[in-house]
């Protein structure tokens, strides 16, 4: 196998022949390749001094910032896995990742000091000397600048091979428990250079990186522009203000942002005064985790008249799948685009694994350079997922004659809210757990906001009625045990009569989804 150079060999490289020029930015700090490369070293050290060694893992649970750009570095760079967690969970979902993950160190944010916590003492492979904060110093916690300011700034000594594993990183799944995503080195060093080929980058260009870490996107594009020697701007993704926004790419000259629908949507309706600000210096725009739709496609690139708008498709497993680029955009609206580079050719087949026509209607498959290695600890799973060394998300869609591809629907009924994947039986899990509640159907509405919000439709048990139980209840429930994002926004109360279901009993998602879209 080649010995291509990962992103911690690389960034080393980078040190030397981009020193002095800006590598990573925020509304307090800016950071030189040479400083950032300094810094990180001093990180890889102090997390081997804790006793973390090559395929070790240590988990993070904090919001964008640039600490976390450095532990993927510091991880890159010495073999030790990195599992990301989304800041938005509550304490239980958390607590499931760090476990199952068999993290050793945790690194927290000090907002987020209170969610971790309560659930320490579960953590049992993690010590209590084993615990980072950023952000302030927290009892219980070694205080981030503190931990790396001992260490040597040297680079650490370290076997690391484009096949080893890099991120252990979590996706939502259909039983409810989100299953860990074994990504290795060499699919992540696909992914720069397929995308930087598919979108013209380099390294004059200057990313603002705004989506979450702990989600693939930004773990794709935040590095990639560091892989190339490009700089990218860390914002806050619990502080989004499109108003904001666009003043950082005014001042900074940004040159690409990733975005979701939500994001682009917000931009569209800032007032008058930050509409006049300067965006010229925008390049390329990508949308992902739902399409856009024609009325919103014309009116971004109408406010960013230099930029080219690409959507993406694909998944944490798989990577970026298609890609539809900004000269197809109107010929082509509601499609996910067409194969990047080097990803073998998708199919699509029905369910008894065969190639359907062009035009039906079937399960996504593809395979390429920048799809994962396995679950993690889920051998089941990762058989099921896979046919012949094709990779399927569960999605269900089409082609046409001109090789374009369409999504239809999800196979297991994922709902997308703001960019956040949300699969309905967690939620109806939660929701169901309530005395009066006989059954629960959780699905997603078109919502101008949120792209999808999520609606909980409750039949309550026999004799119950809505003066045994009020969506407050219901709310108050979700509250404690689920994260913001996956909370209905809206709760409709049904008779167990009412809930459409198969012969078999099982609930019909589609005809409950018919029958309330508006």
């Amino acid at each position: 196998m080649p010995r291509w150079m990962n992103l911690g060999q690389n960034f080393k490289l980078n040190a030397k022949r981009y020193a002095n020029k800006l590598a990573l930015k925020d509304q307090r700090r800016s950071f030189t390749y040479a400083e950032t490369n300094r810094r990180v070293n001093r990180l890889a050290h102090s997390l081997m001094d804790l006793g973390l060694a090559k395929g070790d893992k240590v988990a993070v649970f904090m919001d964008n910032c640039i600490e976390m750009v450095e532990v993927y570095l510091a991880t890159a760079k010495t073999g030790i896995i990195i599992v990301p967690i989304n800041f938005r969970l509550v304490g239980r979902e958390a607590e499931y990742i760090a476990a199952n993950s068999d993290a050793k160190v945790m690194v927290v944010e000090a907002q987020f000091a209170e969610i971790i916590d309560p659930i320490k003492k579960n953590l049992h492979n993690i010590a209590p000397q084993n615990y980072v904060v950023v952000g302030g110093e927290t009892t219980g916690y070694l205080e981030y600048e503190k931990f790396i300011s001992g260490s040597p700034d040297k680079e650490p000594e370290a076997s690391v091979i484009s096949k080893d594993t890099w991120i252990l990183i979590y996706t939502s799944g259909t039983t409810g428990k989100p299953k860990g995503v074994i990504r290795s080195h060499l699919s992540h060093i696909a992914f720069y250079l397929i995308n930087g080929l598919e979108f013209g980058f380099n390294n004059r260009d200057y990313c603002l990186n705004i989506l979450p870490l702990c989600h693939i996107n930004s773990t794709f594009y935040t590095f990639l522009f560091l892989y190339l020697g490009g700089s990218v701007y860390v914002h806050p993704a619990l502080s989004f203000k499109a108003s904001e926004l666009l003043k950082i790419v005014e001042e900074e000259k940004i040159t690409f942002i990733s975005l979701i629908p939500t994001h682009y949507n917000m931009i569209l309706n800032v007032d008058e005064d930050n509409r006049k600000r300067d965006v010229s210096s925008i390049r390329k725009l990508l949308c992902s985790s739902a399409p856009v739709r024609q009325k919103m496609l014309r009116a971004i690139v109408t406010f960013f008249p230099n930029a080219e708008l690409y959507e993406g498709y694909g998944s944490t497993e798989a990577g970026v799948v298609t890609v539809m680029k900004p000269e197809d955009q109107i010929s082509k609206t509601g499609s996910i685009g067409q194969e990047v580079i080097s990803t073998e050719l998708v199919k699509i087949v029905d369910f008894q694994g065969n190639e359907v026509s062009t035009g039906e209607v079937g399960e996504i498959f593809s395979r390429g350079p920048m799809l994962f290695d396995e679950y993690y600890k889920l051998p089941e799973k990762t058989l099921e997922s896979f046919k012949n060394g094709w990779f399927s998300a569960g999605d269900m869609g089409r082609k046409d004659e001109d090789g374009f591809y369409y999504i239809v629907d999800r196979k297991d009924n994922m709902i997308i809210t703001g960019g956040e994947n949300v699969y309905p039986s967690e939620v109806e899990e939660v929701v169901g757990s309530n005395e009066c509640v006989f059954d629960c159907a959780c699905i997603g509405l078109p919502d101008e906001k949120w792209g999808e919000k999520i609606v909980a439709i409750v039949a309550l048990k026999d004799g119950v009625d809505e003066k045994n139980i009020s969506e407050k209840d219901i709310r108050d429930c979700c509250r404690l045990k689920l994260a913001s994002y996956k909370r209905p926004k809206d709760i409709i109360f049904i008779t167990s009569d009412e809930m459409p279901r198969t012969p078999t009993g099982k609930i019909l998602h589609r005809k409950l989804k018919d029958r309330y879209v508006v």
